[in-house]
């Protein structure tokens, strides 16, 4: 099985590796990175860079799909060679996902009409513009498409994509394998657990681009 996760400047690490670090230990499982442009592409924060060798043509018919988001979403919204593509292998790949702001790339690709779909929760309304139903949840799965809300998300949807392709008792054992057992010092993962001062304090430390 060949998994691509595609790769451009200004992605989120965490989710492209979340899912790459929990889908990558599959058995017989290749994942290969992605990028329209191949070479060193860095991240959002701009302190990391993966060496992608592989471009859209080297790829041409994963098994599995998955698109994250970042700051550098913003640059993949315009029909182009990516949205081709993504037009292209989501006609044969078995599942088609995405995490956190990546969704709105699949959705401007025109993957995603008709469908139900999550991302982050500050980028949820925009999807019904593309003809995609938002929903308010963790992981959404609808037909081969699987999303995930924002960046930490990608864990849960990548899990879920294990029991469903492997089984129940591989996605299990890769959740003890990576430990992942949430016990977060806080509340404030979402807008309506958040105290209403930090939803302000977030908007003040990272306004909206």
């Amino acid at each position: 099985m060949q998994i691509a996760i595609v790769l451009y400047p200004g992605f989120t690490a965490l989710d492209v590796i979340g899912p790459y670090d929990v889908l990558g230990r599959l058995p017989d499982t290749e994942v290969v990175f992605v990028a329209e442009r191949p070479g060193l592409v860095r991240n959002d924060l701009g302190s990391l860079s993966i060496d992608v060798v592989a471009g859209l043509a080297d790829v041409p018919n994963p098994d599995v799909v998955i698109v994250g988001g970042g700051a550098g979403q913003a640059e993949q919204m315009a029909d182009g060679r990516l949205h081709a593509w993504l037009r292209t292998v989501d006609r044969t790949s078995a599942w088609t996902a995405s995490v956190c702001t990546g969704t709105l790339i699949l959705a401007a690709a025109g993957v995603l009409e008709g469908r139900r779909a999550t991302t982050h929760w500050g980028a949820l309304e925009h999807l019904a513009g593309f003809g995609v139903t938002p929903a308010k949840e963790r992981v959404v799965i609808d037909g081969h498409y699987a999303t995930g809300a924002g960046v930490s998300a990608g864990i849960d949807m990548a899990l879920t994509l294990a029991g469903l392709m492997a089984g129940d008792d591989v996605a299990q054992a890769l959740q003890l394998l990576i430990e992942y057992a949430p016990e977060p010092p806080y509340t404030s993962g979402s807008p309506n657990s958040a105290p209403a001062d930090v939803v302000e304090k977030l908007f003040t430390l990272f306004p909206p681009s």
